[in-house]
C-alpha cells in the first residue's frame, strides 16, 4: 500500500509537469524553487514549534512536494529521479552508521560524530577540501552558520578552555560595542556588534544551546508579551501609541511576574 501511495505522488507530480499540467509547475526549475523550498522549510519548523501534529503533517507534505518537484525536474533532463535520490540516501546512511551496519563499536553521541566527520573526509566532494572550515553553507540563517563555524574551529583544537573564558570574551566584545559607540563611527559600530553577536552564538555553542532556537523562542516569547500588552491596553480602552513608555514598562513587568507566578 505504501509502495502504491509514493508510486501514485510520482505519477502526480509528472503529470503537473506534463504537457497538459498546471501552469506554475511546469514553469518551476530548479532556482526558482529554492525560495519556496526555503519558506517550507520554516513553516515546518514553526509547525513543530506549535506541537499541532495535523499542521505539521501538512507542512511536512508541502515540504516533500519541493523535494519531489526538484527530482522531477532533474529527471526530465534525464540527470536523476526521485529513485536515485532515495537509493543515494540508503546507501548513504549505511556508510555512515557503521556502529549499526558493521562491526564498529561506539560508546556515546560523539564517538558518533567523530566516525561521521571520519567517513565524510573520504567521500568525493569532501577530499579536495582545503580549510576545516570548507562546506559550510553560506545561505545559513547567520546564527546557524556562525555556531557551526564555531564547531568546526573547535573540532581541531580552536576554542576556549572552559565557560569562565567565553563568558569573558562576551563582556570583553559588549565593552568594544560601547567604545565603538562613543566614536560614533557606523562601520566601527557595525563590527563590533557582529563580533559581540559571534561571542554570544559561541556561548550558546557552549552550554549547548543552538542559538538560532534561542533566539527564535526570545522571539517568541517577545511578541507573546506584546501582544498581552496590546490586550490589556485594548480592555482598558487606551491606544497603545498613546502611552508613555514607564507606563507600558509597568504593564510589562506586571505581565512577566505574572509568566513567572
Amino acid at each position: 500500500m505504501q509502495n502504491k501511495l509514493f508510486e501514485s505522488l510520482v505519477d502526480v507530480i509528472a503529470t503537473l509537469r506534463g504537457e497538459n499540467g498546471c501552469p506554475w509547475d511546469r514553469e518551476q526549475t530548479h532556482s526558482s524553487l529554492k525560495s519556496t523550498l526555503i519558506e517550507e522549510t520554516y513553516e515546518t519548523v514553526e509547525a513543530i514549534d506549535s506541537g499541532d501534529l495535523n499542521h505539521l503533517k501538512e507542512e511536512l507534505g508541502d515540504l516533500l512536494l519541493n523535494i519531489m518537484l526538484q527530482a522531477q525536474i532533474a529527471d526530465e533532463s534525464e540527470n536523476f529521479d526521485i529513485y536515485d535520490v532515495i537509493e543515494s540516501l540508503t546507501e548513504k546512511l549505511i556508510r555512515r552508521h557503521p556502529h549499526v551496519f558493521g562491526n564498529v563499536e561506539v560508546e556515546n553521541a560523539d564517538d558518533v560524530i567523530k566516525n561521521w566527520e571520519s567517513i565524510k573526509s573520504q567521500e568525493t566532494g569532501y577530499q579536495d577540501r582545503e580549510s576545516a572550515l570548507d562546506g559550510i553553507p553560506v545561505a545559513l540563517p547567520a546564527l546557524l552558520r556562525g555556531q557551526k563555524i564555531q564547531k568546526r574551529a573547535a573540532r581541531v583544537g580552536f576554542d576556549w578552555d572552559n565557560l569562565t573564558d567565553v563568558v569573558n570574551k562576551v563582556d570583553e566584545e559588549l565593552n568594544e560595542v560601547k567604545d565603538s559607540l562613543s566614536n560614533n563611527d557606523p562601520n566601527e559600530i557595525e563590527m563590533e556588534i557582529g563580533d559581540l553577536l559571534f561571542a554570544v552564538v559561541n556561548l550558546c555553542r557552549f552550554v549547548d544551546l543552538q542559538a538560532e532556537e534561542t533566539l527564535r523562542k526570545a522571539n517568541r516569547k517577545f511578541v507573546g508579551r506584546f501582544k498581552r500588552m496590546e490586550a490589556v491596553l485594548k480592555e482598558q480602552g487606551k491606544d497603545i501609541t498613546d502611552q508613555t513608555l514607564e507606563e507600558l514598562d509597568q504593564i510589562w513587568d506586571a505581565i512577566k511576574k505574572d509568566e513567572l507566578s
